[in-house]
């Protein structure tokens, strides 16, 4: 199972670090995701790492401002968001897959969510 946390209210501009830990191992052959979803529209891909190697991969519209990280003792993985936008705002949940893919269905474990808000 996974456990998301660190949503909250954030003015536009500032920072939030979500946290996503797994209540069991997780292997290398794993991968971690973010996805977000907004009122009114479809979840969507934001990052996924790579648990062994620790390759990266983000949407186009968040590179250069989050960060997914990996702490293997931890079994967590986190998202450090900054600079962030009204449009980052949403349901953000952490998912587990066994291959790379930015689609929902590839993901097979999700987590509960976690709400960031972006004031401007």
């Amino acid at each position: 199972q996974l456990q998301a946390s660190g949503g909250g209210l954030v003015q536009a501009g500032g920072s939030l670090r979500l946290s996503c830990v797994a209540s069991s191992r997780i292997f290398s052959s794993h991968v971690l995701g973010w996805f977000r979803q907004a009122p009114g529209k479809e979840r969507e891909f934001v990052a996924a790492i790579w648990w062994g190697s620790g390759v990266r991969y983000y949407e186009d519209s968040v590179r250069g401002r989050f960060t997914i990280s990996r702490v293997s003792a931890e079994n967590t993985v986190y998202l450090q968001m900054n600079s962030l936008k009204p449009d980052d705002a949403g349901v953000y949940y952490c998912a587990a897959a066994t291959e790379y893919g930015t689609r929902q269905n590839t993901y097979k474990t999700w987590g509960q969510e976690t709400l960031v808000t972006v004031s401007s």
